[in-house]
């Protein structure tokens, strides 16, 4: 099912995944890739940049669009580590993005396959393939690492105000 292509690039999101965590961000990552090529990448900004748009796919489009010069990004394959929002779907669909591949479902906010089929819903871009599960294990795991962290913060703030 996935290539050595796949693995490589949805490695190259999760380190993406990885900076946003040490940064404190929710840790998603994305990357864009064109004929065998990385032509955008992002990972989560929303704290840093007090910006509720800066997620790794909106980052990781715009910059596409830039390497390419061009908004349609039907020729790509979107690798990014958990399954995109309501917002990202979006941007997404509008972008043409020909492919999206990413590695876990996202049950609370996904808007591909785990709350909603957005893709189909917008009725935009009907020749989108999509794939899911790749590094899965791995992305689980970090995800949870990032939230009981915060947990574990927001917990000893309280005690702390006590």
């Amino acid at each position: 099912m996935f290539d050595e292509d796949d693995k490589r690039f949805m490695k190259k999101a999760y380190n993406l995944a990885l900076r946003a965590y040490e940064e404190g961000e929710v840790p998603i990552g994305a990357v864009i890739v064109r004929e065998g090529k990385a032509i955008g990448e992002g990972y989560n900004q929303t704290e840093l940049l007090k910006d509720a748009t800066a997620h790794a796919e909106m980052i990781a489009i715009t910059a596409a669009e830039n390497s390419k010069e061009n908004w349609r990004l039907n020729d790509c394959t979107l690798y990014v580590t958990v399954e995109p929002c309501m917002m990202c779907t979006g941007a997404v669909s509008l972008s043409r993005i020909g492919r999206i591949v990413y590695g876990l479902e996202d049950p609370r906010m996904g808007f591909i396959s785990s709350k909603f089929d957005g893709l189909k819903e917008l009725n935009i871009n009907k020749a989108v393939t999509v794939e899911r599960g790749l590094m899965r294990e791995e992305i689980y795991e970090l995800m949870q690492n990032f939230f009981m962290g915060l947990r574990e913060r927001d917990k000893n703030k309280s005690r702390n105000n006590l």
